[in-house]
């Protein structure tokens, strides 16, 4: 039962305006909230994007945003205030995990249906589907009209989906994680964000090989794009979570190796064009790295004049992958195509010559998707992000937001987790939390109200 506003813990703060200032940390804090029932309030959301000129200009929730909280709203059966487009203050309270993960069958209602019968259930945000009495896979369906990333969302809900682990059986529990499937309309092509090529080829394998997290198998309906014509396109994300009770254990990303192969993905309109940047990508690579082997996953039809991007994946032979991308937001010569192309392969080119010198086995946007599953894991990580390298603001945000919220450290790429538990109340976790460096007393504190600038 949600507890009376008057006897409502006060939520922790946090600055929207915080290090990078943008849409990753109120993510990242839905995300930590919402596992860990820690209720939050976000102020001044995104309050530095906009030109330099008027910086908080562009702030508060965009349709990617307000997507992703709504739903773990939904999942969590949390009160919020704020929860609007273009919305700069977000106060988020979970409620209690008994409400939140439906390891229950249902209302009796519902488990009349499955006697007679029925084959699915609706319980929050989640569809239950059975087959002969056994919840088989879960299902959800985050709609949006705008080509929103996707996989900004994603960034926001995969820690939830990962943890909050119901089990199977028929109508009983087991220790074996049910099947989840999300299907999610937005932007597969975004302006500064993640690509699908980019999630299929470095994020979610990196997550799988490494962590074990996973799999995490993905189906491209449409693709939804910000530039040309808008296009809404949709994903499905078949996910394999966390078992009852199990948690991620200690990683390390260290000792990278020798580059062996690279992934080029190419979306341009033409069939010219694409065989102008393969055949550019291959004789610029070969000049730095002549014993590379070069691979082409992806060679598509982009369907618009002005939709240009190129991904490169450099493999290792330890089984790393960085990627740096492009999805061009310059404006493309009508009468010099070639130009515009030559400046597409040679920025990109660049751009992962330059992740691969510093040595490190994560590329800049890998390594502030990880900082979650550092601060969640249990047991001291490492991420060798590179030598002489400061980490981005989006990783500095990301890891100030964990400070924050749970008080785990980092230094120089090392963290100790807090050792989460799929599927257990914060209070079961609560002696891991208090062992980590400084999150004693953070759940039975909250009383306390933590305002950090």
């Amino acid at each position: 039962m949600a507890q009376a506003p008057s006897e409502m813990p006060l939520p922790t703060h946090l600055d929207g305006t915080t290090l990078e200032g943008g849409g990753q940390l109120l993510r990242l804090a839905l995300s930590i909230s919402s596992l860990t029932h820690v209720p939050i309030h976000v102020s001044d959301i995104r309050g530095k994007r906009g030109p330099k000129s008027t910086p908080g200009k562009d702030g508060g929730l965009k349709s990617a945003h307000l997507a992703g909280a709504e739903w773990l709203a939904r999942a969590t059966d949390a009160a919020t205030t704020g929860m609007a487009i273009k919305s700069r203050d977000l106060v988020f309270r979970p409620t209690s995990i008994e409400n939140t993960l439906p390891t229950i069958i249902g209302t009796a209602q519902d488990q009349g249906k499955l006697k007679n019968g029925g084959t699915e259930t609706q319980i929050g945000v989640w569809k239950n589907i059975y087959a002969a009495g056994r919840l088989v896979r879960r299902s959800s369906h985050i709609p949006m009209s705008s080509p929103g990333s996707i996989f900004l969302i994603m960034q926001a809900i995969l820690p939830y989906v990962l943890f909050s682990s119901t089990s199977g059986g028929d109508l009983m529990t087991t220790n074996e994680p049910i099947p989840i499937r999300l299907t999610i309309h937005g932007g597969t092509n975004v302006f500064h964000s993640l690509s699908y090529e980019y999630a299929s080829q470095v994020l979610f394998p990196m997550l799988h090989s490494k962590l074990g997290i996973g799999p995490i198998d993905m189906t491209l309906q449409s693709r939804g794009w910000s530039t040309g014509r808008a296009d809404v396109g949709s994903v499905v994300f078949d996910i394999i979570p966390l078992g009852p009770g199990r948690n991620i254990p200690a990683f390390s990303y260290t000792n990278r190796g020798y580059v062996s192969k690279f992934h080029v993905s190419t979306l341009a309109d033409t069939l010219t064009a694409r065989a102008y940047i393969r055949e550019s990508v291959t004789v610029q690579l070969l000049k730095r790295y002549p014993d590379a082997e070069i691979l082409f996953p992806v060679d598509e039809d982009s369907k618009h004049s002005k939709r240009l991007y190129l991904l490169i994946v450099a493999e290792t032979s330890n089984g790393y992958r960085l990627g740096r991308d492009w999805l061009y937001d310059e404006k493309i010569g009508v009468t010099r195509l070639d130009k515009t192309l030559h400046r597409l392969v040679s920025k990109v080119v660049k751009d992962i010559h330059d992740e691969l010198a510093h040595g490190g086995c994560v590329d800049e946007y890998m390594q502030d998707q990880l900082v979650v599953f550092q601060a969640l894991t249990d047991g001291r990580t490492e991420v060798d992000g590179g030598s002489g390298r400061v980490a981005s603001l989006h990783t500095q945000t990301a890891r100030w937001v964990i400070e924050t919220l749970l008080g785990p450290r980092f230094e120089d790429g090392h963290c100790h987790g807090i050792g989460l538990h799929a599927g257990e109340a914060p209070r079961k976790n609560a002696s891991n939390l208090a062992e980590s460096e400084d999150f004693a007393g953070k759940l039975s504190d909250l009383s306390l109200k933590t305002t950090i600038k």
